[in-house]
């Protein structure tokens, strides 16, 4: 027996998951970095499967060379596959991607020791480790002490606690991307090392000591994704859909949004390399467009965040009161819905705004600072990237956007 409805504007599942969980997360990365990842349901699903029946085998090459990129790969998938067949709008297709994910970490569980799936194949993961690089908030240990320690029970484990799920050595980590402030190193640390502290946020991003080329193509990705996501809801949609149909010559869904998908995701990419190679030959080096490109990237994470922060502020605010609704009929009992919103659109839109300058701020802060606070005009363009990209974002949050429930 089902529990509940197929309509999704009316199926608790959906509304806790997409109206609720999803705009809330983001906030979590800025705040608590990826303490999410600790709790999360999958996780302890990993943990429970690995220490019964689990081999514990070290994870592939394959999957620790490349799973960064694996990740990368992931998050486009489920996206383009939300739009295509339906997740977010559809009860069924929300319970077949969490059956595939189920699937995924029973499997990497029973072969690979700690969190392999966790650390080398969660979309998720790769989002928030991506975000947790501009969180608020850090685990670190005291070089002076780390130095001196024997036991590396931090990532070994002891009596008091296993060893690091994420595969983390605390005394050489210097990036919140993989770090879950679990406090399972805390517990085991037998020199009381270990910290857990505030600190300024975006400032992990300043001095990257091993820039990735992984971490800079998800930041510019993420930013086409956040606009994929805010186009498909506002009507000048549907004129980019018919302007690329002219082109093709159909009208079929399916063949012209795979195109509109790849080219708003390839934006942001040719973007940052547009910029990169003009920096360079400002700069008199073009031999360091690569460097660049990968260097820069990670300044986008702020406004990636605040993208994605303010396009799910529109569903929480607007859209929030469905889960009582919902629960109240879950039960049986049905209340007039009205109006689902707690503020009305121009309120949100006045506070959209409000994250999208501050995400700004930070993305141009942080160029600043990955440039070695270099002058202006060697940096110029890093900053116009920035404020291109905030205003493409602002634009789309001044159209009026449709609902989901």
């Amino acid at each position: 027996m089902a529990a509940g409805t197929v309509d999704p504007t009316r199926n608790l599942g959906t509304s806790l998951t997409w109206v609720l969980w999803w705009p809330l997360i983001p906030l979590f990365f800025v705040l608590i970095g990826r303490f999410w990842c600790a709790i999360c349901p999958f996780g302890k699903v990993s943990d429970i499967i690995r220490k019964t029946i689990g081999s514990n085998k070290p994870a592939p090459t394959f999957l620790r060379k490349y799973g960064l990129w694996i990740i990368d790969l992931f998050f486009i998938a489920i996206t383009y596959s939300d739009h295509i067949w339906g997740i977010v709008e559809n009860p069924r297709g929300s319970g077949y991607l969490l059956l595939l994910l189920v699937t995924m970490v029973v499997g990497t569980s029973i072969f690979y020791e700690r969190r392999t799936f966790c650390k080398t194949l969660c979309f998720l993961g790769g989002l928030s480790g991506n975000y947790s690089r501009s969180g608020a908030l850090e685990l670190r240990g005291t070089p002076e002490i780390c130095k001196t320690c024997k036991t590396q029970s931090c990532f070994k484990g002891s009596e008091q606690a296993e060893g690091c799920s994420m595969f983390q050595f605390v005394r050489t980590m210097d990036t919140s991307a993989d770090c879950n402030l679990c406090g399972d190193c805390i517990k085991s640390c037998p020199n009381h090392s270990i910290r857990l502290s505030p600190r300024m946020p975006t400032s992990e991003l300043w001095a990257i000591k091993k820039p990735k080329m992984e971490h800079t193509v998800l930041a510019a990705v993420i930013m086409g994704i956040v606009f994929v996501q805010n186009i498909t809801m506002v009507a000048v949609w549907q004129d980019f859909l018919k302007a690329i149909g002219s082109v093709t010559n159909t009208d079929q869904y399916t063949v012209n949004f795979t195109i509109a998908f790849l080219i708003i995701m390839a934006i942001p990419v040719a973007l940052l390399l547009l910029t990169a190679k003009i920096a360079a030959i400002t700069g008199g080096s073009a031999e360091k467009v690569k460097q660049n490109f990968i260097r820069f990237g990670y300044a986008i994470i702020p406004l990636d965040l605040a993208g994605h922060l303010a396009h799910n502020l529109f569903h929480i605010l607007t859209e929030g009161k469905a889960i009582w609704y919902n629960t109240i009929a879950l039960f049986g009992a049905e209340l007039s819905r009205g109006n689902l919103g707690f503020a009305t659109a121009s309120t949100v839109q006045m506070l959209q705004y409000a994250i999208i300058l501050f995400g700004t701020v930070g993305s141009v802060y942080t160029a600043y600072r990955i440039g070695n606070k270099g002058s202006f005009k060697a940096l110029v363009p890093y900053y116009t990237l920035m404020i291109l990209l905030a205003a493409a974002n602002i634009y789309l949050f001044s159209l009026p956007m449709m609902h989901r429930v």
